[in-house]
């Protein structure tokens, strides 16, 4: 594959090792590694790649993904400078899919608005979180945000509205019908800038206090069974602090699956599995996996 043929839309790395670009700190080598440098890059990139038979993933922060141990046979396109502007005109934030929600939130808060409080401390991208419809404590993308930019599969620009958006409990229409999110507009409440720092800064203590930050994770593992909790369903099952490898369920919070050092994506796929088979002999649930598996087996 000539590599040149993204140039000068992006940057592009060959056998770029995923456990570099993830949280989880796991995964083999991509086969391109591409970092558009605008929308019109993105565009160009997703083209380039259909007429050459290249398949394409598109990721942000790489925060809610676990990569095959073999890597991925194709291209990843990552939605890093350039895809990152944030910009806030009155009540509305208008932020590039490759924005981190953090980013997002400080800005928001420098101006006095109000409302993206939750996703302070949310590690994923404004393209992941809107996927995903990310949420915490009380609070979902889906409440603040009014339009959503995206690329559709046939790699035609598109403009939703929120109610468009198919948002439901950690899903979007995006999850569907293969369209690439672009950017994302939120409208927010006017508050004092300082309470607004100070209810971010006591949702970072929160996170910090309770969730094991000092350690590799996609974050929460599973999504949150109606009327339960997933970590405490682990727990009563008796695997907190479980084993597989260098994959554990965190001593600190039970919904974590960690890598400890070394972990493989078998490490961490042979726990889950793990943990969904004693949960549902212990409880009956049914825990659905929340991060997403990708790559080739």
């Amino acid at each position: 594959m000539n590599v040149d043929l993204f140039y000068p839309w992006a940057d592009v790395l060959e056998n770029e090792p995923m456990s570099r670009q993830t949280s989880f700190r796991i995964g083999g080598p991509a086969r391109l590694f591409v970092t558009p440098h605008s929308e019109e890059g993105l565009v160009q990139c997703l083209r380039i790649c259909r007429r050459e038979g290249i398949r394409p993933l598109t990721v942000g922060n790489g925060t809610n993904l676990l990569v095959s141990d073999s890597g991925i046979n194709g291209a990843v396109i990552h939605m890093g400078e350039g895809m990152n502007v944030v910009t806030v005109t009155g009540r509305k934030v208008l932020a590039g899919a490759g924005a981190r929600l953090s980013d997002v939130c400080r800005a928001a808060a420098e101006k006095g608005l109000s409302g993206l409080e939750f996703a302070y401390g949310i590690p994923g991208s404004v393209g992941g979180g809107i996927f995903m419809n990310a949420g915490a404590y009380g609070g979902e993308l889906k409440d603040v945000c009014v339009r959503v930019g995206a690329m559709t599969r046939e790699l035609e620009r598109a403009e939703y509205a929120c109610w468009e958006c198919g948002f439901g409990y950690r899903k979007s229409r995006f999850q569907q019908d293969g369209g690439t999110v672009t950017w994302a507009e939120f409208e927010l409440t006017e508050a004092d800038p300082a309470e607004i720092r100070s209810r971010m800064d006591e949702i970072l203590a929160r996170r910090r206090d309770k969730q094991p930050l000092e350690y590799p994770s996609a974050g929460s593992v599973f999504r949150r069974p109606e009327g339960y909790f997933a970590g405490a369903l682990i727990e009563e099952a008796g695997l907190k602090g479980a084993f597989v490898g260098g994959a554990q369920v965190s001593s600190k919070h039970a919904g974590f699956i960690i890598n400890t050092g070394g972990a493989t994506c078998g490490d961490v796929r042979a726990l889950v599995e793990l943990i969904q088979k004693r949960v549902e002999e212990n409880s009956g649930v049914k825990l659905e996996c929340e991060i997403r598996f990708v790559g080739d087996e």
